[in-house]
This record gives structure tokens, sequence and C-alpha cells, in this order.
């Protein structure tokens, strides 16, 4: 049995080429009620561009706008949803009420382009710098990330655990009050709810660790609490999501098997999706290098028919796009492309895909392609994220790409 409802594609008959129609058909949320016009999405991407009190700036509202044309569901940078979650400087802050009309530019600026508009809920952890918050980071355990320079975190208290729980649903309270249409509670990357699942994270030994279903409690409890808030709050359908790494490469470390046996607590609480935080969808196991079935196919197999999955990384064409939906996911996530070409969806429904760009250029990108500077020059300074265009052949790049005199 189906777990969405689909349209036919004649919905849009100016798809040029019908080898992609099947990322044009619409879905709906079976819980949250949600329909998204297309099976495309905006990935969440850290903008390091707020202000100094986590309200959204102007560029990044533009950054949303420009790219959330044409697209299903556009999935907003990470924003924390309590003071000690704050993990990275630029990010956007739901911590408080006094945020609601900042987040509010953010949804009008997804909806006046057309797309579905969600939050996604954050908090840091062990990944949270003391020199940010002043203070020694929280972490279910005083364990240090594998990482040159971690900090060494403070073991969260109980107190503080359920005040952190209670900081999620707060914060997806703030998000319908601000005229989003959805949260993606993030549950990956190695932050918080990751942390506490972590067999190398979380060395508790109260009922938050020790066992897979202790590790898996608090995780469990975050989505139990958004989905309570939703349920008092919501006038109008609303859903809810999950993001998650599937395994680490950490000693002890999550596993497949862990992530699977998670999976199955977050579905049977009948959340809307899950997204499934991969660097490149199309690669196999970090852990068994035998194992070379895409993980997100995986577990969109484990799941089918109980929710939707999402696919994410490495996407680059629309052909790669058929493949993950052919592959099992039902939606497929775009970033590191719509940041390059912010006209990726309107390019492929008219043909045109050999014009889409395939690099950023080394000057002028922030103008050129709307996006704030500061995460323009993070880009520029992170070899190997993201392909650069030749310095000498910018201009002329973007000459024949936007047709403009530069």
């Amino acid at each position: 049995m189906s777990i969405y409802h689909s349209t036919p594609y004649d919905l849009y008959p100016n798809v040029t080429n019908p080898a992609y129609a099947p990322l044009f058909e619409p879905l709906t949320f079976l819980a949250g009620d949600i329909t998204l016009k297309n099976r495309l999405v905006l990935a969440p991407m850290t903008t390091y561009s707020s202000n100094l009190d986590g309200t959204i700036t102007p560029e990044e509202v533009e950054f949303l706008r420009r790219r959330s044309h044409g697209l299903g569901m556009v999935i907003t940078a990470a924003c924390y949803v309590i003071d000690h979650g704050h993990a990275f400087e630029g990010q956007w802050s739901c911590a408080d009420d006094a945020m609601i009309p900042s987040l509010k530019l953010a949804a009008d600026a997804i909806h006046s382009a057309g797309a579905r508009a969600v939050l996604q809920i954050h908090h840091g952890g062990r990944m949270s710098p003391a020199s940010l918050l002043g203070y020694a980071p929280l972490a279910p355990s005083a364990i240090a990330a594998l990482r040159p320079g971690a900090d060494i975190p403070r073991e969260m208290t109980s107190a503080e655990i359920e005040e952190t729980i209670k900081a999620f649903g707060r914060a997806a309270r703030r998000a319908i009050q601000a005229g989003f249409d959805g949260v993606e509670i993030h549950g990956a990357n190695t932050y918080l709810l990751q942390q506490f699942f972590s067999p190398h994270a979380n060395q508790r030994a109260d009922s938050w660790g020790g066992s897979i279903e202790n590790r898996a409690a608090f995780p469990i409890a975050v989505l139990e609490e958004v989905q309570e808030v939703v349920r008092r709050n919501a006038y109008r359908p609303f859903s809810i999501g999950y993001r998650l790494s599937p395994e680490e490469i950490e000693e002890p470390g999550i596993t497949m098997e862990d992530t699977l046996q998670l999976v199955e607590g977050l579905v049977a609480c009948r959340l809307d999706w899950l997204h499934i935080s991969t660097a490149n969808y199309f690669a196999g196991s970090l852990r068994d290098r035998a194992d070379l079935r895409p993980r997100a196919s995986v577990i969109a197999e484990r799941v089918a028919g109980k929710t939707v999955v999402i696919g994410v990384g490495s996407v680059v064409t629309p052909e790669d796009a058929v493949r993950v939906l052919e592959d099992g996911p039902s939606l497929v996530a775009l970033g590191r492309e719509l940041v390059i070409e912010p006209e990726w969806v309107a390019k492929v429904l008219e043909g045109d895909e050999d014009a889409i760009r395939t690099c950023l250029p080394l000057s002028g990108g922030a103008e050129s392609l709307t996006i704030p500077p500061p995460m323009y020059r993070k880009m520029l300074g992170r070899p190997g994220w993201l392909s650069l265009c030749p310095e000498l052949d910018t201009v002329e790049t973007l000459r024949q790409l936007d047709g403009v005199t530069v």
C-alpha cells in the first residue's frame, strides 16, 4: 500500500523531458496532511550569516527565496532551540519567542516562491564550541569528539535533559506561529540527538544510556514532545520529520543495525519523513566496504508503507535525482547543487539541463548567485566541498551561463 497520494504528471505539462516526470509528481504526508507539489527538496544548509542575536538577515531570506522556486519543500538552516545548543557563528535561533518575527520572514519568503516551508530544529551538544558558548558544551557524557581541538563537554544532568526536550517542543510551537508547514528534528551530523544514540558519545549509566533502547530514548522523547506540542498548537496541517546519520566511523559507533532499530522506534511514532544524511547518496556503508547499497535505500526498504524517506548527497543531475527515486526514497534533496545553480528546477523543466551551472565562481558569486557573503566565503575556504570555477574563466563562465555582460 502506498504511503502517499500521487497525481499523474500531467499537472506539469511543461516538463520537456518525460524521463524527469517522476521528479514532478505530488506527494502528501499522511500524518501532517501537507501536500508537496513535487519530489524535490532544498536540503538544510548552514548559512553562517545570522545576526549576533540569532535573527535572520535579509541576505539569508533572499538566498532562500531564490532557491525555493519550483521546489516541493524547503528545509531551512538549523536553528538552535536553547542557548546551550548554539553550535556555530551566524546560526539561526529559535530559542525565544522574540525570534518568531524573524522566522516568519523566512517562512514567508519560501511560501512566496510556492514551496512548503520546514524549520530544522537543532542542538549542537558536544559540537557547540566553548569559545562560542563561554562555557563547556553539554553532552550525554564528558567525552570529547574525535576531532582536533575538540572541547571536553560536561555531562548533562537529568534536569538539563528534560529541559532540552521541552526546548525542542517550544521551538516547534514557534515554527507554527511563524507560519511554517513543518519542522525537521536534526538528529544527524554528530549533533546532540545523534550523540545520545551513539555508543561513543553516550556512556551514561542511567536510563538515558547503556542499552540501545536507552540510547534511543532521548531522540524518541524529543519526537514525542514535538508531536504533542504540534497537537496542542497547530490548527492547520503541520508535518514533522527527523534527520539522521545512518553510521559512524568511531569505535564503538553507530552501526546500520543500530540505525534500523532506531528507525523502527521513530516510525512507530508516525512521523512524516526520515531524512537520511549522507555526503554521497550513491555510496555504500562507512563501516563495511563490501556493502555497496545506498544507506537511504536500505532504510526505505525497511520502512516501506510506513513513512517517507528523503535521499540526499551528491545528487547533481536530474538523472541522478530520478535514480534516487527509483532506488526507494520518495523525495530527493538538493543542497550544494542549488547553491551553485539556483535555477536548477527551471532548467530541468525547460529541457535546458545542459546549461545547469556545475561550479562556484571564485569571485562575484555572492551577488550573482544570491549567496550571503559569510556563507560564500566559507564555501570558497573549504577545499573539495564545492567545485570551483577556474579563476580565469569565471567571468566568461558567468557570461555564457547567464547571458549577461559582466
